[in-house]
């Protein structure tokens, strides 16, 4: 018997590489392309800002376009998810739920209420790993049941497994014809919603649009260079540069918008042509393994984006500073590197993963003694490609509390931007209101005279700049420069890491 099929999206908002999706095709006479917008579920299983709901509206309306085009259409229904299921289950006379398997704890209770709601009303339930390269319980089994919590053990054990499967064929316009297309009229009935009718703000200034055609685009873009590829190395990446100096692609693959077995293989093609190619864990590839490491270890990690009840985290007695925290988060530390990261991120949903580190380590264990947790949610709200697995992973890593624990290497707020772009370009971009210092005041403008700053148009610490310099110390780092820190941190030595060094060849964030 053919069935009655929902093909569900929830990550996976693509055509190309979908498992659930073909396999839905092929054993059913009607499908019914459904995204269930549950902003309860959604907004209270994670931390969503205004880029992040539009980057998800203009991958739906993507998405929508392209199944139109094959004779189909994407019915996005609001509502508690459980009520929409059983709902339209009923009315359809559905016979099968398709969707992607996913390992995030909300994604794995909505998937088990499902299976709870096909045993009720007669329907079967088909989840297809499509996310991720692997199977991650089977890289668990392999480890003894437990996950791998070094990198090069990680990689030991995929040895065993050898390469990922292959990504499966696109469907196409006679795939679709063979299943009858819902009903007419559904498809206005159950459009995208705009934004302004999920009161969310208006859209900002982000370069990044989402959708799988938009994903394949830059994606072609990047691999069309396959001697930039084939050298890609993770840390000679430039962290300040105006342009992204890495791919880019990570909120698309966040979203599933692009298939990480499709890029994989992609990849694996362009290396073999290539007399010499970089290596894991710096290479493309090894980004991927990088997101399939933490992906294995939340798996099986119980309060994973937590540091209560994590049981690979130190429990450490961070500061409570609701004041610095939003200092921080809003871009008012009073250092421009910080602060620019922080702005980039606020307008655009995406800063080099260095950038990142810096950011994170300023407020963890370099300067601020605050928590990673709160440094995760506000990620997890601004960055276009935050990811349950990635995100809390990076934050314990950069915090050394778990995965790292080397303390003293920290990242100086002054000289690590420097290092790479010395003029402050990056600087005057995302701080215009400095962008008149010379560049040998532009990462620490409070050193200049009284004269200097009116000459260039902004006084430190006056209420009309953007800058809230905090109280501040000068202490001698490593190195032996000076540099000013806040009176509140916690170590007297601050060292300045080279990227070529072991802690940036493997502190890992997939961008």
């Amino acid at each position: 018997m053919r069935h009655r099929t929902i093909h569900l999206f929830r990550k996976g908002l693509r055509l190309h590489d979908n498992p659930a999706l073909l396999a839905a095709l092929q054993s059913s006479e009607v499908v019914y392309p459904v995204y269930i917008l549950d902003r309860a579920f959604m907004t209270s299983s994670m931390h969503i800002g205004a880029l992040r709901w539009h980057f998800l509206l203009q991958s739906l309306e993507d998405l929508r376009s392209s199944l139109r085009q094959l004779g189909s259409c994407l019915l996005v229904i609001q509502g508690e998810y459980k009520s929409v299921v059983r709902d339209h289950v009923q009315k359809w006379n559905i016979t099968q739920v398709t969707l992607g398997a996913e390992m995030e704890p909300f994604y794995k209770e909505m998937e088990a209420n499902i299976r709870g709601l096909g045993e009720e009303l007669g329907f079967q339930v088909l989840s297809l790993m499509g996310h991720s390269l692997y199977n991650t319980q089977r890289i668990l089994e392999l480890n003894g049941g437990t996950p791998p919590l070094t990198y090069k053990r990680f990689l030991r054990i995929l040895s065993l497994l050898g390469d990922p499967e292959v990504p499966v064929r696109n469907p196409t316009a006679e795939d679709f014809q063979r299943c009858s297309p819902p009903e007419l009229g559904l498809a206005e009935c159950y459009g995208v919603p705009l934004p302004t009718d999920l009161k969310i703000p208006p859209e900002s200034i982000s370069p990044w649009r989402g959708g799988e055609s938009e994903g394949l685009q830059r994606l072609e873009q990047h691999l069309a260079d396959q001697g930039w590829v084939a050298s890609f190395t993770k840390p000679k990446t430039v962290p300040n540069s105006l342009l992204p100096s890495t791919t880019g692609l990570s909120p698309y693959f966040s979203t599933g918008c692009l298939s990480v077995r499709s890029f994989f293989y992609r990849l694996s093609n362009i290396y073999a042509q290539a007399k010499h190619h970089s290596l894991p864990p710096v290479s493309l590839q090894g980004q991927l393994l990088w997101r399939e490491f933490f992906y294995t270890v939340a798996s099986a990690t119980p309060n994973f984006t937590k540091m209560a009840g994590n049981p690979i985290c130190l429990q450490i007695r961070w500061y409570e500073d609701a004041e610095r925290l939003h200092k921080w988060k809003t871009a008012q530390t009073g250092f421009p590197w910080i602060d620019a990261i922080m702005t980039q991120l606020r307008q655009e949903g995406w800063i080099h993963h260095l950038a990142r580190h810096a950011a994170a380590c300023f407020l963890t264990r370099g300067d601020l003694w605050i928590s990673w947790e709160e440094g995760m949610k506000v990620f997890e709200e601004l960055l276009l490609d935050a990811d349950y697995s990635i995100n809390a992973g990076n934050w314990m890593w950069l915090s050394a509390s778990a995965f790292f624990h080397h303390y003293t290497r920290i990242f100086c707020p002054v000289r690590f931007g420097r290092r790479t772009d010395p003029e402050g370009q990056y600087i005057r971009k995302y701080l215009p209101i400095l962008k008149n210092f010379p560049s040998k005041y532009i990462y620490e403008p409070w050193t200049a005279s009284e004269e200097e700053q009116k000459q260039a148009g902004c006084i430190i610490g006056s209420s009309d700049t953007v800058l809230r310099i905090l109280l501040l110390i000068t202490v001698k780092n490593n190195y032996g420069c000076e540099m000013e820190v806040p009176h509140f941190h916690h170590t007297s030595l601050l060292s300045v890491d080279s990227p070529s060094s072991p802690f940036f060849v493997n502190a890992p964030i997939l961008v």
